[in-house]
């Protein structure tokens, strides 16, 4: 995970990180700043794990909320583009999803994630289905969230 997190933060270079994490209660964070002069590009987080948060702190509209829950395209989506602008920053990345033990009322299984990514030029959500505990689901979207990272600021 550390030669992920190098990468990714080598990668962005000259700009700056910030990250909007629900079910991984800060753990992109927590990766990130185990690298030796992360600073210099990740600039902090939001730890949006109730509805509440998503929506009076990163902006996240109460109607995609109650429309499509927490767990939707629209609310990561909403998150990247709401803790970028919160935190003035050039690069989010956010998560939600479900870690176990159940659903949501939405019909979404436990390892349903959604990452969004914003920049300057354009922001992007990616859908995955994780298998595994409550801990190999958060540890999976961590990493993904990092390779999405790379894939999108890597030319």
């Amino acid at each position: 995970m550390t030669n992920l997190c190098s990468e990714v933060l080598q990668s962005l270079a000259g700009k700056t990180l910030v990250t909007a994490e629900s079910l991984t209660g800060g753990g992109i964070g927590a990766a990130l700043t185990s690298v030796p002069g992360s600073s210099e590009v990740y600039k902090g987080g939001v730890i949006s794990y109730t509805d509440w948060v998503k929506h009076n702190l990163l902006g996240v509209r109460e109607e995609s909320l109650t429309r499509y829950g927490a767990v939707s395209q629209s609310v990561a989506e909403q998150m990247a583009s709401g803790v970028r602008a919160l935190l003035k920053a050039d690069v989010a990345v956010s998560v939600t999803g479900l870690a176990g033990p159940g659903g949501d009322d939405y019909g979404n299984p436990v390892g349903t994630v959604f990452i969004g990514y914003a920049d300057e030029g354009h922001a992007v959500v990616e859908h995955y289905c994780f298998r595994g505990s409550r801990e190999e689901v958060r540890n999976q979207t961590i990493e993904a969230a990092l390779n999405l990272i790379l894939k999108l600021r890597t030319p």
